[in-house]
């Protein structure tokens, strides 16, 4: 009788050359270091994506329940809350993440972002957009259904393509654009001073909630008349959608081919409120470099003690604070 049980036996067995199996947590590991990506532009526009469409996912949503519930489910402030929601969850979920094409525009234009990111990071925001619509159409299809009748117009009292794409009042003219143009420059205008590190920056934690109570502020102001798209991919996105749906080239010709207003206003707009922010406040901000030379000057010019000591650690002082001056211009010189 051996003292060998057929267990160790088998793990004998088992160790002179069987293949082990794989486990599930051996599966998944593989399969998450296999869906990992390096490169930097790709999670970038995995980011993009996902945060527009949180963003719209929330708006959309907000829109199709206050309007197919005919406002017993919510009003219009619920939408411009829904939107304020979605900007600040896809801001913390993304850190950091534009979610809007034109404010990587106005980024690239302030060199803060690479021109050859603009197409990718606007084409990543698109997408999201359109797949949160398509979510949203699906969550919210009975819904629609019975409240257009099986129709799906975007004119009369029973039109649904507003809970995607934004759509102007009957009464509007030129002031339309005007709106798109003044509520993106402020956008703009406000979100940029939130990172200034020159001007008492906003707590980096509190950022995305600040931004979301800009965006709730200005669609509850500036959104009567035609919406408060501010972001060419939050309506051409769904408008795209709304295309292929069922709603047909309406969408796209109703309302004297107003879809170009929400596309193109937007971009002006983010444009026209960075070079207001340059302007206005940046270019009169201290430079780093400069506070920091003239710092070491006063420290410089400062009297000193009669002790042998003291003079010497003065010069000593100011030798080193002159040696940290000529670094500092030569680190600025170079990054300009």
């Amino acid at each position: 009788m051996t003292n060998s049980p057929a267990g160790e036996e088998k793990g004998k067995e088992w160790d002179e050359g069987a293949p082990v199996p794989r486990t599930w947590t051996h599966l998944q590991m593989a399969t998450m270091k296999a869906l990992k990506t390096r490169n930097a532009l790709v999670r970038e526009c995995m980011a993009e994506l996902l945060g527009t469409f949180v963003l719209l996912l929330f708006g959309c949503s907000a829109a199709a329940q206050v309007k197919t519930s005919r406002e017993t489910k919510g009003q219009y402030l619920s939408v411009n809350m829904a939107f304020s929601v979605g900007v600040m969850s896809a801001m913390y979920l993304t850190k950091g993440a534009h979610l809007n094409p034109a404010v990587t525009l106005s980024f690239c234009a302030l060199g803060q972002v690479s021109w050859d990111r603009l197409v990718p990071y606007c084409l990543s925001q698109l997408l999201g957009a359109y797949i949160a619509s398509g979510l949203v159409y699906l969550v919210y299809y009975d819904a629609i259904m019975n409240f257009s009748g099986g129709v799906l117009t975007v004119y009369g009292p029973n039109e649904t393509a507003s809970i995607f794409a934004t759509y102007p009042s009957e009464f509007l003219s030129l002031g339309g654009v005007l709106w798109q143009v003044v509520g993106t420059s402020m956008l703009m205008l406000c979100i940029l001073g939130l990172g200034e590190q020159r001007n008492t920056p906003a707590p980096s934690d509190l950022i995305p909630a600040i931004v979301a109570v800009i965006v709730l502020g200005i669609s509850m102001s500036m959104s009567g008349n035609c919406g408060a798209a501010i972001n060419p991919a939050r309506d051409l996105g769904p408008r795209l959608f709304t295309l292929t749906a069922g709603w047909g080239p309406e969408v796209f010709t109703c309302y004297n081919y107003w879809f170009w207003v929400p596309l193109v206003a937007p971009c002006i707009g983010a444009l026209i409120g960075t070079l207001l922010y340059q302007i206005l406040i940046s270019l009169h901000l201290p430079d780093p470099a400069e506070t920091f030379l003239s710092s070491c000057k006063e420290g410089e010019g400062a009297p000193t003690s009669s002790s042998s000591s003291s003079s010497s650690s003065s010069s000593s002082s100011s030798s080193s604070s002159s040696s940290r001056a000529r670094s500092v211009q030569t680190q600025n010189l170079s990054v300009t």
